[in-house]
């Protein structure tokens, strides 16, 4: 049975978005989710644990930003590294993600190896904070 990799769950109003980036990354070995909005989005990953978020700026109802910034209210262990996708995208809004917590922006039109490259080196970030937070906790000097 072959290992299985990270979960990634992709958020675009964009149907053919979603399905190519199942397909692409789904081939290179993740756990892929699809969803086409921020609440969905939100729904999803109180119910499912994920590793990545490939999040569209421009959704209907909630858009990327508003849910990029409820992503980072969950606890750091539970939170997902966030990419910000846009066909729309400028440096303010780029800029903006980044401040709000987002790991990188990526404008459409993606290409494999972009995605690819910023999606891996998100998740290995997402290990390194976590492993650094992990090291912190048990070298914490208790409580007198």
């Amino acid at each position: 049975m072959p290992l299985r990799g990270p979960k990634v769950l992709v958020v675009d109003d964009e149907a053919g978005i979603r399905q190519s980036l199942r397909g692409v990354l789904t081939d290179e070995n993740y756990q892929v989710a699809v969803v086409e909005s921020g609440e969905a989005c939100l729904k999803e990953l109180a119910s499912e644990s994920y590793e990545a978020v490939l999040l569209d700026i421009w959704l209907n109802g909630l858009d990327g930003l508003d849910t990029l910034s409820r992503i980072q209210e969950l606890p750091a262990a539970d939170r997902p590294a966030v990419i910000m996708i846009s066909g729309h995208g400028n440096i303010e809004t780029a800029v903006k993600a980044t401040k709000l917590g987002a790991f990188d922006f990526v404008e459409k039109p993606l290409t494999i190896e972009k995605v690819s490259v910023v999606l891996k080196n998100a998740l290995q970030q997402r290990r390194t904070d976590l492993e650094l937070q992990r090291l912190r906790d048990d070298t914490a000097l208790p409580e007198i």
